[in-house]
């Protein structure tokens, strides 16, 4: 039997380890599943044979490197930062890797040494990345077939409640990593190029220029742009392209509300909170509000952020239930961002019956013959519950599907790769439509920024 280990049962690991079983008796797959908690791990393989849960602690290197040992290959689902051990233990112990996770620098470092082995190292394999990159790369690759010049590439994915489970002001609940979430948009600015111009949004600015999206029948909603748009002009072959814009989805509205967070520091990461497992919600929104003998904490952040109490803009911090002085965060030794969150859990976790939405649109400017066209390429997938959601399927499926092709030898090109080639985004986005995730395409007169050359 072939072996397949996979690293880390969390949120996206539902369906990937509901395909591999389904196609374990077929392939002639055995499955080991290692986390920190096994009961994770449990809870998602039921019945289940041709499959083993096992305590793995990622920094437990003896047991890492026996359970690398004794697999063809590994699916790493741990969080970005903890990837490399794991691939350093896969070149020594010659085993292929697939991860849904960014190429890390320390992860690009490794290429020569994986293509020595003859390895394959596959990497942002999920939804974004991954789904985004295969479902782009396959639009131009035939434009670039029909020689046609490309004036124009954005991008936009996000993750959000399904319209049946939206019951919030926010529109919003979480559908991966709460962390995540929360600290959106930090670590420098976001670089994007619009019509030949470059622009920069720095964080504190971010959530106040959106983007404003229609899509697929789906409603309207609107993005911000994410960090770093332009080194993907190398990676698509897009040097010269005049715009190049990558941005995150939302319902509208949220940015100018999330804005509210971000002005007044509550999603700053780097210094701790005194006594912050002691502080109430109220307490915590008043650490960043000037002190008054006698004004309320709702009367001075509405006089310090300009918030009528009619504002939606109140009704959504209301909502939230922050300025409750019983409710107690309860968070040793923790960071605003980190108490933040755990705010934002006790009102966004998706219930069990409660749906998750996946949406993504990408756009496509291009000259043919002396005409210029746009193709609108969107992608809506619906998540089953809380446990099957949208969220975990487009993550999970890609990665099982590529680590299959590659055990089978269907993906052979050696190296520290993400899915841009033929050989790779073909088969798996073909597969992936049995699946319901499945792009609709339609083609639009080219829209543009500046269809008139016009300076900007």
């Amino acid at each position: 039997m072939k072996n397949i280990l996979i690293i880390g049962a969390g949120k996206s690991s539902s369906s990937l380890i509901k395909y591999l079983l389904d196609k374990s008796e077929q392939e002639n797959l055995y499955i080991t599943i290692g986390d920190v908690s096994v009961d994770n791990a449990k809870k998602l393989i039921g019945k289940q044979k041709n499959v083993k849960t096992i305590q793995l602690d990622v920094f437990d290197q003896e047991n890492r490197i026996k359970c690398i040992g004794n697999a063809d290959i590994v699916i790493s689902m741990l969080p970005a930062r903890f990837h490399i051990e794991v691939a350093k233990d896969c070149i020594k112990l010659k085993k292929h890797l697939v991860t849904a996770s960014y190429i890390s620098e320390e992860m690009k470092a490794l290429d020569s040494k994986v293509k020595e082995n003859g390895l394959v190292f596959m990497n942002e394999i999920g939804v974004d990345p991954g789904i985004d990159h295969m479902s782009a790369m396959q639009v131009l690759d035939k434009l670039r077939a029909k020689n046609a010049k490309l004036l124009l590439f954005e991008s936009f994915t996000g993750g959000l409640v399904a319209p049946e489970s939206d019951t919030n002001l926010w529109n919003y609940k979480f559908t991966w990593n709460p962390r995540n979430v929360v600290l959106a948009g930090q670590g420098g600015a976001a670089m994007f190029i619009q019509e030949g111009t470059y622009k920069y949004i720095p964080y504190h600015k971010l959530f106040r220029r959106t983007e404003f999206l229609k899509i697929n029948g789906s409603g309207n909603f609107e993005a911000y742009a994410n960090r770093d748009s332009l080194k993907y002009r190398n990676v698509y072959g897009l040097e010269n392209i005049p715009t190049m814009y990558r941005g995150t989805i939302r319902k509208v509205g949220f940015s100018r509300a999330w804005n509210i967070f971000v002005q007044l520091g509550m999603t700053d990461d780097t210094y701790i909170i005194e006594n912050s497992d002691k502080m109430s919600y109220r307490d915590f929104v008043n650490l960043f509000l000037a002190y008054s003998p006698s004004d309320s904490v709702e009367l001075k952040l509405r006089s310090y952020l300009k918030i009528d109490q009619d504002d939606i803009m109140w009704q959504k911090l209301v909502e939230l239930d922050l300025f409750n002085p019983k409710k107690i965060i309860g968070l040793k030794n923790a960071t605003p961002a980190q108490m933040l969150q755990k705010i934002l859990e006790d009102s966004w976790t998706l219930q069990e019956d409660d749906k998750d939405m996946i949406v993504m649109q990408h756009l496509f400017g291009y000259e043919l013959n002396g005409e210029k066209k746009q193709i609108e390429s969107s992608l809506v997938v619906i998540g089953e519950n809380q446990k099957f959601t949208a969220m975990a399927k487009t993550v999970g499926l890609p990665v099982a599907i590529a680590a299959l092709k590659i055990l089978k030898g269907e993906i052979k090109t050696p190296g520290v790769q993400l899915p841009i080639s033929k050989e790779v985004y073909e088969p798996i986005l073909k597969e992936l439509e049995n699946y319901g995730i499945k792009f609709k395409e339609k083609e639009v007169s080219y829209l543009g920024y500046n269809p008139n050359n016009v300076i900007g």
